[in-house]
């Protein structure tokens, strides 16, 4: 009988361990464990029914100094796939990395495969004329259409590499992101082709980097990239009054989940309204329980440009 109660008890540990490494002992399905919002939506989009998956920054929370609990780090450990970005706000998930200590899980890190662009720190420039300057790279790559048609394979890979049973629905389910993907890329094109204006300005910080430079919009923005600064500087927000009025801009634009007082300042002293512009990097709990997606987020922003445009 003791041979017998510890054969049992083993039998469970193997089982539950086996659920750890990979899936679910209730819906056997792949786990799979995304830093923020544009990792899991990707991951959710392409893994359909097939995958369980997990956000670690939960809604409303800051994205750039995110630092993971030892759950999160357990629930790393214990999946099959990890997302993340790969840029200055997942320092933390480089130095999980750097320790070795994932055991079997497989790292998907979307900088590995996005196209590219250097930060700029210029805060005013036309598409032909900005150079990129410093050696870092802008890490909110998602906030392109194209660079998301090119990571929903990457995650199509992935997935099926993890779990072969399931490639043709992760192939069906890619090919269908992607046609949304492709709408959603003609949309902007056509609207950037058909505006009256190409300028774009930010009372805010600016992680749309990779949008701008993608459809050919210029922009001006109080602070470059996602600046540490808190205050921006008096004679940048006196240029941005300038420029508003000058061109006869309609809309000043903040990020999601900022509470938009410079961009209030700008908008009230120049005659303009303000607007927000989704980066997607996060998003707030009531736009999470209401189902908002990258997809449904970004239709957002194409309606919000078209007003700033036009």
């Amino acid at each position: 009988m003791k041979r017998l109660k510890t054969l049992l008890l083993l039998g469970c540990c193997l089982l539950l361990f086996s659920g750890c490494a990979g899936k679910t002992a209730e819906t056997g399905r792949l786990k799979a464990v995304a830093s923020a919002f544009p990792e899991y939506d990707l991951l959710r989009a392409v893994g359909g029914d097939r995958v369980e998956a997990a956000m670690l920054l939960k809604p409303g929370m800051e994205a750039h100094s995110f630092e993971p609990s030892p759950q999160d780090i357990l629930a790393i450990r214990t999946s099959k796939l990890f997302v993340y970005g790969g840029g200055e706000s997942d320092v933390w998930a480089d130095r999980l990395l750097e320790s070795g200590d994932l055991g079997d899980t497989k790292v998907l890190a979307l900088m590995d495969h996005a196209l590219l662009r250097r930060e700029e720190t210029l805060e005013y420039m036309t598409v032909e004329e900005a150079e990129a300057e410093g050696d870092e790279y802008d890490e909110h790559v998602w906030t392109s259409p194209k660079n998301m048609l090119i990571l929903t394979k990457a995650m199509q890979d992935a997935l099926t590499e993890l779990d072969p049973a399931g490639a043709e629905e992760y192939r069906a389910n890619a090919e269908s992101y992607a046609a949304k993907l492709k709408d959603l890329d003609t949309q902007l094109r056509e609207l950037a082709q058909n505006s009256k204006r190409t300028l774009l300005v930010f009372g805010d910080r600016f992680p749309f980097l990779y949008l701008t430079r993608e459809y050919g919009f210029d922009y001006a923005a109080a602070f470059p990239g996602c600046s540490g600064e808190t205050d921006a500087n008096p004679a940048t927000v006196a240029r941005l009054i300038d420029i508003v009025q000058e061109e006869s801009i309609p809309v000043v634009f903040k990020c999601d989940l900022s509470e938009g007082k410079l961009a209030d300042t700008i908008a009230e002293a120049a005659g303009a309204k303000v607007l927000t512009l989704y980066s997607a990097h996060t998003l707030s709990k009531d736009d999470f329980e209401a189902g908002e997606t990258y997809l449904s987020l970004m239709a957002k922003n194409t309606e919000a440009l078209r007003e700033a445009l036009n």
